[in-house]
C-alpha cells in the first residue's frame, strides 16, 4: 500500500540570519520526507542572507520568499506565511536551527496517528554545547509564569518520554492546519514573544493536545536572534504579552485570581527595580501593564472569541499541564536565563 505523505508548509522567518541561515538550509537539503515545501519571511534583511536559498539543493515542491521592508518581529511574519501555505500541516522554524533528516517524516507519522494532538514539538539541543538541552516543554502555573522543563539541563532518560505539555517552542513546532483555521496563528499585536505560548493555550481550549516528542530531535542556537536586540524590548514584549494572553485565555473564576496574582508579582518587580535605580527595568514593567490597560476593549473583543470555542475548561487544562513552581526554583530559574543573556 502506497503511504500517504500530506504536505508540510515550513514558514522560516528570517532577519540577518547569515551563516546559522545558511546551515539551517544546508540541514533542510537532507530531509526525507517528500512532500513539502519552504516560505520564507524575510524581515528586512541587510546581509542578503534571504537569497541564500538559491545555493541550496532544497528538494521541496515550492518556495515562497516574503520580502518585508522592516522587521515586523515573529508572530506577525508567521501569520503572512501562512496565509500563502497550502500544507496540512505548519511547521514553524527557526533560522538558527539544524534538523535531522528523518525528524519530520517522524514528527508526522506521530501526529496522524492521534487526531487530539495538534501541536508537537521534538526534542530540542544546545547546538554550541553538546548533550545540553534548550527546551523539553513548558507548563502552566497558577501565578500565570511558565514553567519551562530541561532549560540548560543535560540530557537524560527522564527526557526520553513523550509527554503532554501546556505550550511547545517556537524554535520548531508542529500544528495541524485546522486549528489554526479555527483560531488564527499569532497575535499581531504580540510582535516576538510568548506568541506560541498563547496559541499552544487557544489549542487547549478548542479541545487539542500539545506534545514533547523525543523521538527525534533538532540543534538551536539559543538566544541567537534575541541577543541583536535591545533586552529591555525582549522583556517588555515578554511582560506585555503574557498579560494578554491571560486575558484573553483565562476561564472566568480563574481570570479574577490568577490574573491579580500575575499583576501583583510583576508589581512586585517593578518597585524592586526602582529601590534599586534601575529605572529603565522598572519602566519596562509598568509600561508592559499600561499596554494591556490601554489594549483592553481589543484584548475583551478576542477573550469573547475565544471562549467562545471552548472545548477544555481551565480545570481539565491545569490538571492535564500544569504545574506548581516553588519560589526557589523560580529564582533560581530566572538567575539561569539572566546569566544566559
Amino acid at each position: 500500500m502506497k503511504k500517504n505523505y500530506p504536505l508540510v508548509s515550513i514558514i522560516i522567518v528570517n532577519w540577518n540570519g547569515g551563516g546559522m541561515f545558511d546551515d539551517c538550509l544546508k540541514s533542510l537539503e537532507s530531509l526525507d520526507y517528500p512532500r513539502w515545501e519552504l516560505i520564507l519571511v524575510d524581515n528586512g534583511s541587510k546581509d542578503n542572507s534571504q537569497y541564500l536559498v538559491k545555493n541550496h539543493n532544497l528538494k521541496c515542491q515550492r518556495y515562497e520568499l516574503i520580502q518585508n521592508t522592516t522587521n515586523l518581529g515573529f508572530a506577525e511574519p508567521n501569520n503572512q506565511g501562512y496565509r500563502i501555505s497550502k500544507g496540512k500541516y505548519i511547521l514553524l522554524l527557526n533560522n538558527d536551527t539544524k534538523v535531522k533528516i528523518d525528524f519530520l517524516s517522524v514528527m508526522i507519522d506521530r501526529m496522524e496517528k492521534d487526531p487530539r494532538v495538534g501541536v508537537s514539538q521534538p526534542k530540542i539541543y544546545l547546538m554550541e554545547k553538546a548533550g545540553y538541552l534548550d527546551n523539553t516543554g513548558s507548563y502552566i502555573t497558577k501565578t500565570g509564569l511558565l514553567k519551562h522543563e530541561g532549560f540548560l539541563e543535560k540530557d537524560a532518560p527522564k527526557f526520553n518520554k513523550e509527554k503532554e505539555i501546556f505550550a511547545a517552542k517556537g524554535a520548531c513546532m508542529l500544528i495541524k492546519r485546522e486549528i489554526i483555521e479555527k483560531a488564527g496563528l499569532f497575535d499581531k499585536d504580540f510582535f516576538a514573544y510568548f506568541e506560541e505560548s498563547d496559541f499552544c493555550w487557544k489549542s487547549w481550549i478548542l479541545g487539542y493536545s500539545t506534545i514533547y516528542y523525543p523521538k527525534t530531535f533538532i540543534f538551536h542556537k539559543l538566544g541567537a536572534t534575541s541577543k541583536k536586540m535591545n533586552q529591555i524590548a525582549i522583556n517588555y514584549h515578554s511582560l506585555k504579552n503574557r498579560i494578554s494572553a491571560l486575558i484573553k485565555n483565562l476561564g472566568f473564576k480563574n481570570l479574577f485570581v490568577i490574573l491579580p496574582t500575575h499583576i501583583f508579582i510583576l508589581i512586585f518587580i517593578g518597585i524592586l527595580y526602582l529601590i534599586r535605580f534601575e529605572f529603565n527595568k522598572s519602566k519596562m514593567v509598568f509600561s508592559a501593564i499600561c499596554w494591556n490597560i490601554t489594549h483592553l476593549p481589543k484584548l475583551l473583543s478576542e477573550r469573547k472569541k475565544i471562549q467562545k470555542l471552548r472545548v477544555f475548561s481551565d480545570d481539565e487544562i491545569f490538571r492535564r499541564v500544569g504545574k506548581s513552581w516553588p519560589i526557589g526554583e523560580m529564582l533560581t530559574h530566572f538567575k539561569r536565563v539572566e546569566a544566559n543573556y
